[in-house]
């Protein structure tokens, strides 16, 4: 009988983490761009910030996604470091609103309201507009079935009556700092293996509730379930890039200071809170009998919420003065990467391990994506470089670090499109999966301009090897005014890429693409005039066409990327 309880106990915990997560990415689903647009607009100030922080976690319960936007924005430069921190002492103020959903389900039965949940979701879903209202009905149903499952799991462990277990608890003195600092360590323990502080959360409520542990014991598992969540995305942040890894630090910061202060009044506090609830702390089962003292315990699911919150607000309060002062410390510790970012390969947004949330995961590719599209910019520039470089030395310099873009560009596209592959296997809305395909276009269509590039560069040194006859100045006006539009062309792409697609003019790109089309028309028939005048020779004159001509392609692929970027259909060639 033990065996099958222990199940479901374990069954009923993952019931609970998968109704969050399946509660937390619905309403992201629904409300995700908004939450971004709110995230970056209403942070002018760190109290604005927390309290951007605190609406948006309580709105999608999870604090991950809230830092996990949070960092994105400081790669995009929309937040400072300062104000991201702002924005996660809020989110460890949003999140303790699931320890209260927690308490409400321990506190009655729920599990009957649940199955009209259920019914009523899956009628919901075959409607295509109101899915995701479906999914999050599904969340909040799953999560009560579990709160309600490990209710009655506990009641029927009779945990208040196993004197073995009895035994175990009381044989740690209540009144010992190392009894406090035993359970904080095993709270962080446990939820570092179990990667879930509301499952460290629920099985502290059975444990109070049932009055097996005792309050100060059980909130001593709680502080340690703060830190043991800022661990997990330290470790997630390591391999990330060092906005992600400073934000997680500070993180880790607020929690540890947290926990650090409220050990130096630790009974007075808890006391305090007792107090708010209602709950006695010196009423024992011998005093006051079995149904009083189980009474009274029941309001311990309160107790541990309520202080949960107090902590978090008065931790909070104390520290969004010192902001500025955190941020010193965290960049201190964390000092950049030593890398040449511009010869090494490295993708700046996209971390293995470190995102969670596949709606939010796009946001991080289509910087990566804009990453890619100024490097290859920056290749252009390079090739530019190139036509006019007389040294021996530095062209074969120069063409070698175009050798190595090229090498570079290639792996970019595979590892973005190989993200993005990984992104889409998970249930994404309508609108999501559309981005993902344009995106998937873009990359290759980047990648395109960055072969082109490669060709140019190809040729200009089959002429420089070959000691053929230089361009005429003529020759060299043109190739310069071509290359020109080109670059014009890339820096609209660039503009279009950075911004928002709803405030850039398409025509700009589509006129640039046509001048170019045009004066690669007119380049070609005036080539065969000035051969047949003998003006240059014919080799000359063919290397100077496949330099047109495949400035003339790079300008069909640039359009290519603004018509993926802006949802339109049509390709050129």
């Amino acid at each position: 009988m033990s065996i099958w309880i222990f199940f479901k106990l374990l069954g009923s915990l993952a019931l609970l983490m998968f109704g969050m997560k399946s509660m937390s990415e619905a309403l992201q689903k629904m409300a995700g761009p908004q939450l971004r647009h709110v995230l970056g607009a209403m942070t002018t100030n760190r109290f604005m910030g927390m309290l951007t922080g605190t609406l948006v976690t309580a709105s999608v319960q999870s604090s991950t996604a809230t830092t996990v936007m949070t960092v994105s924005f400081v790669n995009a430069g929309l937040l400072t470091l300062a104000q991201a921190i702002s924005v996660i002492m809020g989110a460890n103020i949003g999140t303790t609103l699931t320890a209260w959903i927690m308490s409400a389900g321990f506190s009655f039965n729920i599990t009957d309201f649940v199955y009209p949940a259920f019914f009523i979701a899956i009628i919901l879903i075959y409607y295509k507009q109101k899915r995701y209202i479906g999914d999050f009905l599904f969340g909040i149903a799953f999560m009560f079935l579990g709160l309600g499952t490990l209710r009655q799991t506990g009641i029927d462990m009779h945990l208040g009556e196993n004197q073995a277990v009895l035994d175990f608890f009381s044989s740690f003195d209540p009144h010992s700092f190392g009894t406090t600092l035993i359970f904080l360590f095993l709270g962080g323990i446990l939820t570092f293996c179990v990667q879930s502080s509301a499952a460290v959360m629920a099985i502290t409520m059975i444990l109070c509730s049932s009055g097996v542990l005792p309050i100060y014991q059980g909130i001593a598992l709680v502080m340690g379930e703060n830190i043991g969540t800022t661990v997990t995305s330290n470790l997630a942040a390591m391999s990330a890039n060092t906005s992600a890894r400073r934000a997680a630090l500070a993180h880790m910061f607020f929690n540890v200071f947290g926990v650090i202060w409220i050990l130096f009044i630790f009974r007075p506090f808890i006391d305090m809170v007792c107090g708010f609830v209602g709950y006695d702390v010196t009423m024992n089962k011998e005093s006051a009998g079995s149904q009083a003292f189980l009474a009274n315990a029941a309001k311990l699911n309160f107790v541990l919420a309520g202080f949960h919150t107090c902590f978090n607000v008065v931790n909070t309060f104390i520290l969004i003065w010192f902001i500025p002062q955190i941020e010193k410390l965290v960049c201190w510790v964390i000092k950049p990467k030593k890398v040449d970012e511009e010869e090494d390969f490295r993708l700046h947004f996209i971390t293995a391990g470190f995102m969670k949330t596949p709606e939010l995961s796009v946001l991080e590719a289509q910087k990566e994506i804009r990453q890619f599209a100024v490097r290859i910019q920056r290749m252009f520039g390079m090739v530019r470089e190139l036509l006019t470089e007389k040294d021996e030395k530095t062209f074969n310099q120069l063409f070698s670090r175009i050798e190595k873009y090229e090498s570079i560009s290639d792996h970019m596209e595979l590892e973005i499109a190989k993200y993005l592959d990984e992104v889409s296997d998970a249930h994404l809305s309508d609108d999501t999966k559309a981005k993902i395909r344009a995106m998937l276009r873009e990359i290759s269509e980047i990648e395109s301009i960055g072969d082109a590039c490669y060709n140019i560069a190809r040729t200009i040194s089959r002429k420089y090897q070959g000691k053929q006859d230089h361009f005429n100045e003529k020759q060299y006006e043109h190739i310069h005014q071509m290359m020109e539009l080109t670059d014009e062309a890339l820096t609209q792409m660039n503009t279009l890429m950075g911004g928002r697609k709803d405030s850039y003019d398409v025509n700009r790109s589509f006129n640039i693409e046509n001048e170019i089309n045009n004066y690669r028309n007119q380049l070609k028939s005036q080539n065969i005039s000035d051969i047949n005048n003998h003006e240059y020779t014919y080799a000359v004159g063919t290397i100077y066409m496949d330099i047109v001509n495949e400035c003339e392609k790079l300008g069909d692929y640039v359009v290519n990327v603004v018509e993926a970027r802006m949802g339109t259909r049509q390709k050129y060639a």
